[in-house]
Parts: C-alpha cells; sequence; structure tokens
C-alpha cells in the first residue's frame, strides 16, 4: 500500500459526495446535522473555487434516500448523480471508474453514515493502493461511538482523516495566492466562524497598517 504523499494538492484530488441525502441525514447523531451541511456544502465550494472534480454518488435517490441534501447539487448543478444500490460505493463500477477517469492521485472522501458508506469505500480504496483523505466533520454517523470507531478504522488502514477547514487551508497554501484568497476568505467567512472573523481582523489591520481600506465584501 502506497503512503500519504503529504498535504492535499488541488492539482491531484478528487472529491468523493457519498450519500449526503435526507434520509441519511436524518439518521445522524454524531453531529449536530446543520453543521454537517453547512461542512458539506463548504466543501463543495472549496472544490469549485480550485477546480477540484468531484464525483457526487446517492443511495435509493428516486425512493427513499432523495435527492442531494439543498445546497449541494446548486454548487454543481451540471454534476452526473450516481444512484447505486450497493453499501460500498467503490464496488459500483461506475463510481470507481469516474473517481480513477480524473487521473487524480488524493481521494477525498466525505459521506454519511461513517461507519458504513465512509468506512466501506475508504478501505477498498486503500487495499487498492489509493491515497484517501477522510473529511470527519463532512460525514457523520448514527453515534458518536460508531463515527468515532470508523475513524479509528479508517485510521488504521491508512487513511488521512482531515477536516472542512484543513481542505480549505491545504489546497490555499500561501495567502499571497491572490487568485483564490479572496474566494477561500468568503468561504471561511461564510462557514467557518472564528476562522473567517481571524481573515477579516487580518484584512482589515493589513489596511489600515498600509494607508488602506478593506472594501471586500464577498
Amino acid at each position: 500500500m502506497s503512503s500519504p504523499q503529504g498535504l492535499l494538492d488541488p492539482a491531484e484530488a478528487v472529491i468523493v459526495f457519498i450519500d449526503h441525502q435526507p434520509m441519511t441525514l436524518f439518521g445522524v447523531h454524531s453531529h449536530d446535522p446543520q453543521t454537517v451541511v453547512n461542512n458539506t456544502v463548504a466543501l463543495a465550494e472549496t472544490a469549485e473555487l480550485f477546480g477540484v472534480p468531484v464525483v457526487y454518488t446517492t443511495v435509493a435517490r428516486e425512493g427513499v434516500g432523495g435527492d442531494l441534501i439543498p445546497g449541494l447539487k446548486e454548487v454543481f448543478p451540471d454534476q452526473e448523480v450516481i444512484d447505486r444500490s450497493w453499501i460500498n460505493a467503490w464496488e459500483d463500477p461506475r463510481l470507481k471508474e469516474a473517481v480513477l477517469a480524473t487521473g487524480r492521485r488524493q481521494i477525498v472522501i466525505a459521506g454519511l453514515w461513517t461507519e458504513m458508506c465512509v468506512a466501506f469505500p475508504v478501505i477498498s480504496a486503500l487495499e487498492e493502493g489509493r491515497e484517501v483523505f477522510v473529511v470527519a466533520d463532512a460525514s457523520g454517523g448514527a453515534s458518536g461511538e460508531s463515527h468515532a470507531m470508523a475513524m479509528d478504522r479508517m485510521v488504521a488502514k491508512g487513511a488521512v482523516p482531515v477536516t472542512t477547514q484543513v481542505v480549505l487551508g491545504e489546497f490555499q497554501r500561501d495567502w499571497a495566492r491572490q487568485d483564490s484568497y479572496q474566494g477561500a476568505r468568503a468561504i471561511a467567512r461564510k462557514y467557518f466562524g472564528n476562522w473567517g472573523q481571524v481573515l477579516d481582523y487580518y484584512a482589515q489591520t493589513t489596511a489600515t497598517r498600509d494607508g488602506g481600506t478593506d472594501t471586500d465584501d464577498s
């Protein structure tokens, strides 16, 4: 099994969103459901900002599962949604082919529920020697214990645990990167509470120091 090659690189990453649907969200008790929704949409917006391809997949979408949660589909409205019956999404040839077709070596996965629909494909991809990152706070389990045990199991297999905020930070890497700075700051302001406030404060103090004003309202 290959070992992770370091920090996330937006030129090498693909993000897989698994079963972020009403039915599965109803069963999340490891996190506040609204927080999971916010982090999931923030992760999608981060992918859009940095040009990272995404894969959307659902289970029983036309039946009890329901469509993708509000906000997620709107980020990539033309993205195909792979609806499947497999609990382990990696065993669905369409999803696996969609991920590998991107040519990206870093597979970033978030989903509901952590203990099954996230853990199973993560473990399967790791067993094939893939480099896999799990976004813990854009995922959720049936209980705090089941989420924690699943995260421990995946990490023991070689997965790298991250949070949504970490993904944004690793993609941005340098606040001097002006092509993505304002977009990254807007995502932080919208979703990440104190971190967004820190970036706003930094911008204001920098503008004051330089004799200007911070007029960004994005």
